[in-house]
């Protein structure tokens, strides 16, 4: 589910009505009056500071990267697909790993999984030279093609493994790896420059963070950032892979939110977390417990967790948890409401259904509530998204507990 604005209403009404060359025109100018919107609403207003990758998103068409039948929520911050089970990540999250490794002007930069090619678009507006490797053939060559026709002349592509990463071009100023790998790969470290920058989201398949990496004396130096989600990274890098995840055993992992390993104010485990604060006094169960508030149409407060799910064998899934919500008032749109929602996904990635749990208006306090859910037979993974969705007012959440039931 997406926060979908009233203007982006407006936009949408005003392409539909227009004809000809002059709706091609419309709707450039409108695109890009959603892209700055887009900038101020899902980055500025999250903490992307640095003034130089702003001006980058301002300036690329997402739009160009996306199929067209999405086109009208290119500038929504959500991941989209593009085909080949792969997605395009979210602004926020381009926006935030392109500032985390800061590009130069004279710097060259290697990119781990082109997908769409929109991130390689945003860092060719940041630095000399751009690298770009994918796995899947249909990606690369498509991304390729999309980045010539655009004029990104400074990027270049190729199909391949992105665990070898591109010897013949290292050393690299910056890595950035836009899919995930259990563990670091070597060659990459290998390849980065004395000095140099890389961030990679490593961890199992489902539970992932960002670390940003260092190489100093010819050692890296890691820093631990934000959970993520991002796609596996395939190859030789999922050959290698030790702990895979139990689709007959779906499960939420620190559900009771009280493990924040930076205490950062996060709770681990969960990524894409807007609007959320980690309480820790006077919770019904345990010492943390998390809210969500939010007094703005135009912002999301929630967080996600993905795991895999078998829709063949487990019927339905049982969520349970506690609430409590203070003056929760429904957004525009129908399900701008309070509540948790299970997005279900097929074997390719495609969206199969969406459960939903809520929704909880006005004010209470503590309470235990659960629901059983009918599973699509198609679903083999879910994303569980529980926040405010788009609503007002304050939203408290603890002891969120999954549970499956076979066919």
């Amino acid at each position: 589910m997406k926060l979908i604005p009233t203007f982006v209403w407006c936009v949408i009404a005003a392409i539909c009505v227009s004809c000809g060359t002059a709706a091609h025109a419309q709707q450039r100018d409108l695109m890009t009056e959603l892209r700055q919107k887009m900038v101020e609403n899902y980055l500025v207003k999250e903490g992307i500071k640095n003034q130089r990758v702003l001006t980058a998103m301002r300036s690329v068409p997402r739009h160009e990267f996306v199929r067209r039948s999405l086109r009208v929520q290119s500038y929504f911050d959500s991941a989209l697909p593009i085909g080949y089970k792969q997605t395009i990540s979210p602004p926020f999250i381009v926006a935030y790993m392109t500032e985390t490794i800061d590009p130069q002007p004279k710097e060259k930069v290697l990119e781990i999984g082109t997908g769409s090619g929109y991130q390689a678009a945003v860092l060719s507006h940041l630095c000399e030279e751009v690298y770009s490797i994918e796995i899947v053939e249909g990606l690369g060559r498509a991304a390729g093609t999309r980045l010539r026709r655009l004029k990104y002349r400074n990027v270049k592509t190729k199909i391949g493994d992105g665990y070898k990463g591109w010897a013949e071009h290292a050393p690299f100023d910056k890595i950035i790896v836009t899919c995930s790998p259990e563990k670091i790969p070597t060659p990459l470290v290998e390849q980065l420059k004395e000095g140099g920058r890389m961030i990679i989201p490593l961890g199992e398949r489902y539970q992932q963070v960002f670390y940003l990496l260092e190489k100093k004396d010819g050692k890296l130096e890691q820093k631990r950032l934000l959970p993520t989600l991002f796609v596996p990274m395939t190859g030789i890098s999922e050959d290698k892979r030790e702990v895979k995840p139990d689709p007959l055993k779906p499960r939420i992992v620190n559900g009771s939110f009280e493990l924040d390993k930076n205490e950062d104010g996060r709770a681990d485990n969960w990524h894409y977390q807007r609007q959320t604060t980690l309480m820790k006094k006077d919770a019904p169960d345990g010492e943390r417990y998390v809210c969500f508030e939010n007094d703005s149409g135009n912002r999301v407060a929630q967080m996600l967790q993905g795991t895999a799910c078998d829709g063949r064998k487990l019927s339905a899934l049982t969520v349970t948890l506690k609430v409590k919500y203070v003056n929760t008032a429904e957004g525009p749109r129908r399900y701008n409401r309070p509540g948790l929602i299970i997005h279900c996904y097929d074997s390719v990635r495609r969206p199969v259904g969406d459960l939903l749990f809520g929704s909880w208006l006005g004010t209470s306090d503590w309470e235990t509530v659960s629901r059983k859910m009918t599973l699509p037979k198609e679903t083999r993974e879910i994303v569980i998204q529980i926040g405010l969705n788009g609503a007002t007012g304050k939203l408290c959440v603890d002891d969120l507990k999954l549970t499956p039931t076979e066919r």
